[in-house]
């Protein structure tokens, strides 16, 4: 294959899930939404087909980058294009900054091969990445990156295999978000994996906090269409207690939390994995009062709109 032509651009946005995380696993239903920050991929001409790993990723995650990418680069007939990456997101937030560098990726690895990056074609190239990333993934982080909506996501076992189903959620009015950072975060796969050993012990028990955790998110989907935002913060505020009850929350995570809920949130909770730290969203209809707030006392943090009519001017 020939090397690729001119320098190739391509962004995965970052996501968030407003609710439904670790039971998106087992087949119940999640909401999460794209955030205006990802990854940015850059490709340019090479003799072969390779990626330039960031220098702030470290050993482990340099190995996982470029078996990730060596995956992905065979599907499409390793176009010989030098892949550099310019990541936006915390590495390891629950913000899917894998998903998101999965998507820029695609991206730029289906233009080099010669081929449209479709919304479809780049989530299919992505899973393949995210597979290496996290084993068995739900799905939802690359489908959101990939569709750059805010959307209702069920995992669903086809006979060609696992695969996903979104649906758009659209709101009358902004649903925002802050999103804060609260101490470094467990691997995905030592949270998932204990949670799933706990949920074998006890499968019961398990099933029914999963799907009180699915009847939220469905309550959570009509709330978001309705415009009814405070419907919405509530579902968030129960989902984190469920969160707790399965064993994924953490001292850092709650105290952000309830310092979210005191500054207004309408809801908050921690999003993605979960465990000894990560990131945390609170819903606000006014956010950018709140980030100045907690930037000034030394918290890293922005805000997000997710869905809704924008400001003009305002990038989707």
């Amino acid at each position: 294959m020939t090397p690729a032509k001119n320098p190739l651009v391509a962004f995965g946005a970052g996501k968030v899930i407003l609710l439904g995380e670790h039971s998106v696993v087992y087949g119940y239903p999640a909401i999460a939404g794209p955030l205006t920050i990802g990854v940015v991929a850059r490709g340019m001409p090479s003799r072969s087909c390779v990626l330039d790993v960031p220098v702030t990723a470290d050993a482990a995650q340099k190995r996982m980058m470029r078996k990730a990418f060596a995956r992905a680069a065979k599907l499409v007939g390793e176009p010989k294009v030098k892949v550099t990456l310019e990541p936006q997101l915390p590495l390891s937030a629950g913000l899917g900054s894998s998903a998101a560098l999965a998507v820029a990726t695609s991206r730029v690895l289906l233009q080099a091969a010669g081929q449209a990056p479709t919304a479809k074609a780049t989530a299919r190239l992505a899973w393949e990445m995210e597979q290496e990333f996290h084993g068995t993934p739900s799905g939802v982080d690359h489908t959101t990156s990939a569709e750059e909506k805010l959307i209702l996501y069920r995992r669903v076992q086809a006979p060609a295999g696992v695969t996903g189903r979104a649906r758009e959620l659209k709101s009358p009015r902004p649903v925002s978000v802050v999103v804060a950072l609260a101490g470094a975060r467990s691997p995905t796969k030592l949270t998932v994996g204990a949670l799933r050993e706990r949920q074998a012990r006890w499968p019961e028990r398990y099933k029914r906090l999963f799907g009180q955790v699915g009847r939220l998110v469905t309550d959570a989907a009509k709330a978001v269409e309705a415009g009814d935002l405070e419907g919405l913060g509530d579902a968030m505020n129960v989902n984190q207690g469920l969160l707790n009850a399965l064993g994924l929350s953490s001292p850092a995570l709650e105290d952000m939390v309830f310092r979210l809920r005191s500054l207004g949130a309408l809801g908050a909770k921690f999003t993605g994995a979960g465990g000894d730290g990560g990131a945390v969203i609170g819903l606000f209809s006014e956010p950018e009062p709140v980030v100045a707030r907690l930037t000034r006392d030394g918290v890293r943090c922005f805000a997000s709109q997710l869905a809704g009519p924008r400001a003009q001017g305002d990038i989707p």
